[in-house]
């Protein structure tokens, strides 16, 4: 019988359950595959990586890519894409400014137990580091046109009654670091920060500023923190002698009013009487300099726990004697 009729008479005598003999065992290679597959294993992955990080001065990115390469422990699926990769996508890693040491003009390393906490950045959250094989990552950060400039608030505040700034407002950094062409740098002399609005104010504040953004220059940081205390108050009025202060021997003069009205706020609750040791002075340097002998009232500091104070009259007429 030829071999083409026998071929065809055996197909002939195949039935379902042949069928389904080779369905299965196809099945279960499939789920051997799979169940092997899905088990960790110990094995290497590299991926290629940029730096980024704001460094006064430099660049916001590494010019280089670095590979950094690990035993890790994934499933196999995950080494099985990595051996067949032909071509790693570039990672871009954000890093923390402290974890970089300067080892060379320009040149910023990543060193030891530091890439630890890189880990999930590196790798991604399925594999598990065993072991660093390069553990030592340099990052060239080029040099660019910058410049130190102020950041300036505009603000509004309106604290709520009895209650007042105990201290001056405070951003930090109250300077940062622009970065851009010459002719860009050039026309910027401040930054600002977004504008703000505090009213009914009757507690420290504190917060977050944006910065408004420029055209054609970066920023060293994208937002400042403000702080403003804030305390209750409460006042004390007081008649105060006016002093002479630093007046040469021989020489004296007299002061029109002797006395002042003196009003202080004073935080609430007071831990003691600041009256007793406030004290106001005419500088005879004051007068000397003067053209019509009316001076202001000077206080040398101010006693703990006084907030503010102003003084009736502003201005005393001065007279030497003879």
């Amino acid at each position: 019988m030829p071999l083409k009729e026998r071929i065809r008479e055996r197909m002939k005598s195949w039935n379902g359950e042949g069928i389904i003999m080779i369905l299965s065992l196809l099945l279960a290679v499939l789920i051997w595959v799979l169940t092997n597959l899905s088990k960790e294993y110990s094995g290497t992955i590299s991926v290629p990586v940029v730096a980024q990080c704001n460094i006064d001065g430099h660049g916001m990115e590494s010019t280089n890519t670095v590979l950094v390469s690990a035993r890790c422990r994934t499933d196999g699926f995950r080494l099985l894409r990595e051996r067949s990769r032909r071509e790693r996508k570039v990672v871009v890693i954000p890093f923390d400014r402290g974890d970089l040491r300067n080892t060379a003009p320009h040149t910023y390393c990543v060193i030891g137990g530091t890439l630890n906490s890189y880990v999930n950045q590196f790798f991604g959250e399925g594999a598990q580091v065993e072991a660093f094989i390069s553990d030592t990552l340099k990052f060239f950060f080029p040099p660019v046109n910058h410049k130190r400039v102020p950041v300036e608030v505009v603000k509004s505040v309106v604290c709520r009654s009895q209650y007042m700034p105990s201290g001056p407002f405070r951003v930090t950094p109250d300077s940062i670091t622009v970065y851009g062409d010459d002719l860009h740098l050039d026309a910027v002399e401040r930054v600002m920060a977004s504008r703000l609005l505090l009213s009914d104010v009757h507690e420290s504040q504190h917060g977050v500023l944006r910065l408004t953004p420029v055209k054609g220059v970066r920023f060293s940081t994208e937002e400042v923190s403000f702080e403003l205390p804030v305390s209750r108050f409460v006042e004390l009025r007081t008649t105060v002698p006016i002093e002479v202060w630093n007046a040469p021997a021989g020489r004296e003069i007299q002061v029109y009013p002797p006395t002042a009205q003196v009003v202080m706020r004073c935080a609430f609750p007071l831990t003691k009487d600041p009256i007793p040791s406030f004290k106001l002075y005419v500088d005879w340097k004051d007068f000397n300099a003067s053209l019509t002998g009316r001076c202001a009232a000077r206080t040398i500091r101010l006693p703990s726990g006084v907030l503010d104070y102003r003084v009736e009259p502003e201005v005393f007429d001065c007279v030497e004697l003879h």
